[in-house]
């Protein structure tokens, strides 16, 4: 028998709901994110998870994502946004996870910023495997993106078009497990994390992808992904809360 429970649909609920009475330590906004998800083979995902974390399936199927967007007036709570400090470019890869209690979160391999401070920053705090990088973007109806990984001279470019009505994703789709994710988990020291974000349901579009890359996920050590993703959609953004992290059996 496995020593974990794995995620219910009332597990997946409950989490977008903060306890009462928890204030949050950030605040954030997230706009026009392109995620960009590949079927990968669980036990392959289950390798690279410490102790304590378990691959989240979807039909029996891990799921790899890679998401670049931008982050728009960050600040801690009491404190006001500042310019440049406050906005910034990021691009994750990532993938779904449950801790033993069955609490669904996401796990990142690495995260690309062009704010060093930020980068410091999440780091030293929530002991997430940021990375400096270069990067610019274009937002208008055709968005365009791009990343160089600080030493790595590799140029991960996307490009892409929303379409459609915005439209929130139903419980028991593969749009509610994939985007629908309120924790993330960090480890250290053989210690596991969990820190909650808030938010609205993600409204989501079609995006007609011209151009994207698997650079991102080569460097988290996933090097065969198959050419095109299986699974493409934009979320235009909302306001997001930040909660401390906290340590889990």
């Amino acid at each position: 028998m496995p020593d974990f429970v794995r995620p219910t649909a009332e597990a997946r609920e409950a989490a977008r709901h903060p306890a009462p009475g928890r204030r949050p330590v950030m605040f954030q906004r997230w706009e026009n994110l392109l995620f960009l998800h590949w079927i990968a083979d669980r036990e392959a995902i289950q390798r690279t998870l410490p102790d304590g974390l378990f691959c989240d399936t979807f039909a029996g199927t891990g799921w790899l994502g890679i998401v670049p967007f931008a982050m728009r007036n960050i600040r801690p709570a009491g404190l006001p946004a500042v310019g440049p400090l406050s906005n910034f470019l990021e691009l994750n890869v990532r993938t779904y996870v449950h801790d033993r209690n069955g609490t669904p979160g996401v796990w990142f391999y690495s995260l690309d910023c062009n704010q060093p401070l930020a980068v410091w920053i999440a780091r030293l705090f929530f002991r997430l495997p940021y990375w400096h990088a270069t990067m610019q973007a274009t937002f208008d109806r055709t968005i365009g993106y791009e990343c160089t990984r600080r030493g790595s001279g590799e140029t991960a470019a996307y490009r892409w078009t929303p379409s459609g009505a915005p439209r929130t994703a139903p419980p028991g789709s593969l749009e509610f497990f994939l985007l629908e994710r309120y924790y993330l988990y960090a480890a250290r020291g053989g210690r596991i994390f969990r820190g909650q974000v808030a938010h609205a349901p993600y409204e989501f579009q079609h995006a007609k992808v011209e151009t994207f890359s698997t650079i991102p996920a080569a460097q988290a050590g996933f090097d065969s992904l198959p050419a095109a993703p299986q699974h493409a959609v934009h979320a235009p953004g909302f306001d997001v809360r930040i909660f401390r992290l906290e340590n889990i059996p």
